[in-house]
C-alpha cells in the first residue's frame, strides 16, 4: 500500500542520511534486503550507485519490472556477503536484518549467520565509511544478539533509536563504523519537553567519541554549515560572507 512505500522511503532517507556520506561525490552503497528495490529509488535520486541482495526471487523480479536502477543479486545474507574487500563506500538495510535471528533450517545457527554476515559485511566495507541498519527486534535479547555479533565482527558503534517515547513511530537503526569510530548520531524525537536527553539503551565502544566516523562536523553546527560554505566558494558558487551570525539558532517569535 501506499502507506508502505511512504515509510519504506522515510527510513530510506533517514538510513542515509545517518550514513553521512560525502557530498561531493558519487559513492556505491549495499542494499541488504533491497526487496523490490524502494529504498535503492532514493540512493539514485540522492545520486549515488548501489548493488540490492534479496533471499526473494519474487521481490527482485518486481525491482527488474520497476526497472531499478541498481543491480541486483539473488542471495542469503547469512551466507556471508560475497563481494571484494573494500568495495562499498555504506551499506543500508531496510527491516531486514532481524530475519537472520530465525532458524528456518535444522542447520540454522542464528549467532553463526549474524556473525557471518556482520564479518564479511565489515570487509567489504572502506574504511571509515558505515552501515546502517533498520531493524524491527522482536525483544531487548534479539537486539543485543544483533549488536554483540556485530561488535564481535569488529564494528563499532550502537544502536540509534528515533523518537523512543512513541509507540508507532519508534524506530530502531543499528549504526555501525568500520575501521574509525564516530559519535553515535543522535536519535530524532530524544530531546524531552524540559530539554533533557531521554536515556535510551547505547551499546557503544569506548573509542567512539568526536565527531563523526569520516571526521566531519556534526551536521548543522557551525563548523559543518562554514566547511560546506567553503565547498561551495572552491566549486565557484556565490556565497554569502561568514559573520558571526553564521550557524547561529534563530530565536522563536512570537
Amino acid at each position: 500500500s501506499s502507506r508502505v512505500v511512504e515509510i519504506q522511503s522515510q527510513m530510506s532517507e533517514r538510513a542515509v542520511e545517518l550514513l553521512g556520506l560525502p557530498e561531493d561525490r558519487p559513492c556505491l552503497l549495499l542494499d541488504v534486503g533491497c526487496g523490490s528495490g524502494l529504498s535503492g529509488d532514493y540512493v539514485s535520486e540522492e545520486g549515488h550507485y548501489w548493488i540490492g541482495m534479496d533471499i526473494s526471487r519474487a521481490m527482485l523480479d518486481v525491482a527488474v519490472e520497476r526497472e531499478v536502477e541498481g543491480d541486483l543479486l539473488l542471495a542469503d545474507v547469512g551466507h556471508g556477503i560475497p563481494f571484494r574487500a573494500g568495495m562499498f563506500d555504506g551499506c543500508i538495510s531496510i527491516s531486514a536484518v532481524q530475519w537472520l535471528c530465525n532458524a528456518d533450517k535444522k542447520s540454522h545457527s542464528p549467532p553463526k549467520r549474524l556473525y557471518r554476515f556482520f564479518s564479511t559485511l565489515y570487509t567489504a566495507l572502506a574504511r571509515g565509511s558505515r552501515a546502517v541498519l533498520q531493524l524491527y527486534p522482536e525483544n531487548s535479547e534479539q537486539l543485543e544478539l544483533i549488536t554483540a555479533q556485530a561488535m564481535r565482527a569488529g564494528f563499532t558503534g550502537g544502536m540509534v533509536v528515533d523518537y523512543p517515547n512513541s509507540a508507532k513511530a519508534k524506530k530502531f537503526f543499528l549504526c555501525l563504523f568500520v575501521g574509525t569510530s564516530g559519535t553515535l548520531p543522535k536519535g530524532l524525537g530524544t530531546e524531552c519537553a524540559d530539554g533533557e536527553e531521554t536515556l535510551q539503551a547505547k551499546f557503544t565502544n569506548e573509542r567512539t567519541r568526536f565527531r563523526n566516523a569520516k571526521g566531519k562536523s556534526v551536521k548543522k553546527s557551525r563548523d559543518w554549515i562554514l566547511e560546506k560554505k567553503e565547498r561551495r566558494r572552491r566549486q565557484g558558487k556565490e556565497v554569502r560572507a561568514d559573520t558571526k551570525y553564521t550557524g547561529r539558532k534563530r530565536r522563536p517569535r512570537f
